[in-house]
């Protein structure tokens, strides 16, 4: 349903443009795969270096600080890749 007149916009030249509300879905939503995978991999590392145990707290601010620095790099970058004329 992405080609729906509501979804995108096609031009002459055969290009679309995703609309304001699908473009910000998908951007969000990349965002959390890439949050998701990278504390994932540093928890691996840190579990397996036995620093902390599944379900602690140590655990807990691995994923909340990732979480917390995936935010700030993903405002910064929203204006590039959220404008309204693409």
């Amino acid at each position: 349903m992405l080609n729906s007149p509501d979804t995108c916009k096609n031009y002459a030249d055969g290009s679309s443009s995703m609309n304001k509300t699908t473009k910000g879905i998908a951007y969000v939503s990349v965002w959390v795969i890439i949050w998701g995978t990278i504390a994932s991999l540093v928890d691996f590392a840190l579990l397996g270096a036995d620093l902390y145990n599944n379900g602690s707290m140590g655990q807990a601010s691995t994923f909340a600080t990732y979480g917390l620095a995936a935010i700030v790099v993903a405002w910064k970058l929203a204006p590039k890749f959220l404008r309204e004329n693409d």
